[in-house]
């Protein structure tokens, strides 16, 4: 099946709990949520097979300067098919003109986000304050 690229905030609550689930990520859990945040990005551009969402980036900004990948996703089914590589060149050439694109990676990801041209900082590391396990 064709996998198709969108920039749209309007998803069903079915839809992104299917795929955070699908990832194992506990904001899965909170569908509702999730539905809320979509329409609060500036960015969402999403990968589809058909009229299934199976990938996702989405990122915030200030309009000018700073870009944050806050999360990128893909179903498990369609990882190795350079989905999440070709959502990541997607948010890159939008924000191409910004000076800083940054995101949080765990540790297990760091090559795939090297391989899409991103380094890890040895002047900072990321903090959080969550109850969320991803």
């Amino acid at each position: 099946m064709e996998i198709t690229y969108s920039e749209t905030h309007d998803f069903t609550r079915g839809q992104l709990e299917s795929l955070f689930l699908s990832v194992g990520w506990s904001s899965g859990a909170y569908p509702d949520k999730l539905v809320q945040a979509m329409k609060g990005f500036q960015t969402v551009i999403s990968a589809w097979a058909g009229d299934q969402l199976i990938g996702m980036v989405c990122a915030m900004d200030d309009g000018v300067m700073n870009a944050y990948v806050h999360y990128l996703l893909v179903h498990p089914d369609y990882q190795d098919r350079a989905v999440g590589r070709t959502l990541m060149e997607r948010i890159k050439e939008h924000y191409s003109d910004y000076l800083r694109i940054c995101l949080i990676a765990y540790n297990d990801e760091l090559h795939f986000y090297k391989n899409c041209g991103f380094h890890k900082s040895d002047e900072s590391s990321p903090m959080h304050l969550t109850s969320l396990w991803t």
